[in-house]
């Protein structure tokens, strides 16, 4: 079994458990497993945009055997245009940076990221997790891959630092995850890193730390699904509650996009 596999599903379950309860307030519910519906009105076990463009980035990956920034912006492209990395084959989630940076490309340079403080979502942490496995992948791929569709500094470094904490997961190195308080899951991208490193610090388990990410609230598919990846590397594949794994849907997508 992968340390890729393990993050991917992870990540996925995450995203899926969230979806429900997007822009929810904290305390106003509480998810306690798998469910249907709610927010965006999907089937129990469906991942959001946040699966699909980290799907599209390792099934770039895949295909090109290195991280082809234009590459990965045509395989957005067909998320965002023909539903490819989605189970229902259609787009339901997708951020305004996100959007506005994808409808600006024009097929020559793919670094179309909003480069103002405004601009400072999570779109580009919620996918970057592939480069991860990536040999020896640097600094500067890991921020065109950011730049993509965020490309100002502060999304730039959170990505590095997520891909440099999920490297040192999968070294099995003991790592500390350092959050400060008050903790917000917003979709600000320093709040989604922090709430992150809050649920991973504050669990024991995968399953714990799902859970606490998504009832933090607000940005719950994104919080939980990047929580679940790096969960998913420190607890493996075999901590993921079964009958979660048996709900989730898209499966086969997923094990497609795999490279390792």
């Amino acid at each position: 079994m992968s340390k890729l596999r393990d993050a991917i599903y992870g990540f996925a379950i995450g995203d899926a458990l969230g979806v429900p309860y997007e822009f929810k307030s904290f305390g106003s519910f509480t998810c306690e497993g798998m469910v249907g519906f709610g927010t965006h009105f999907q089937k129990k076990g469906t991942f959001s945009d946040d699966t699909s463009m980290t799907l599209a980035t390792a099934d770039s990956i895949r295909a090109t055997g290195t991280v082809d920034p234009d590459d990965i912006m045509k395989r957005f492209l067909s998320w965002l245009n023909e539903g490819k990395y989605s189970p229902d084959g259609k787009v339901f989630d997708i951020g305004n940076t996100t959007f506005r940076a994808l409808s600006l490309y024009d097929g020559t340079t793919p670094f179309c990221g909003g480069r103002n403080e405004s601009d400072n979502g999570n779109g580009s942490l919620m996918r970057i997790l592939p480069l991860a496995f990536v040999r020896d992948v640097t600094d500067e791929q890991i921020a065109a891959v950011s730049s993509l569709t965020h490309a100002h500094e502060m999304s730039i470094d959170y990505c590095i630092r997520y891909v440099r904490l999920a490297e040192a997961l999968i070294r099995g190195e003991d790592v500390t995850f350092p959050y400060e308080e008050p903790v917000r899951a917003s979709g600000f991208v320093s709040d989604t890193f922090n709430a992150v490193m809050y649920s991973l610090a504050t669990t024991a388990s995968y399953r714990e730390c799902v859970l606490k990410a998504v009832n933090l609230g607000d940005d719950t598919d994104t919080v939980a699904a990047i929580a679940g990846g790096l969960a998913g590397i420190k607890y493996g594949f075999e901590a993921i509650p079964e009958d979660w794994l048996d709900a989730l849907r898209g499966k086969e997508i997923i094990e497609a996009c795999l490279f390792q």
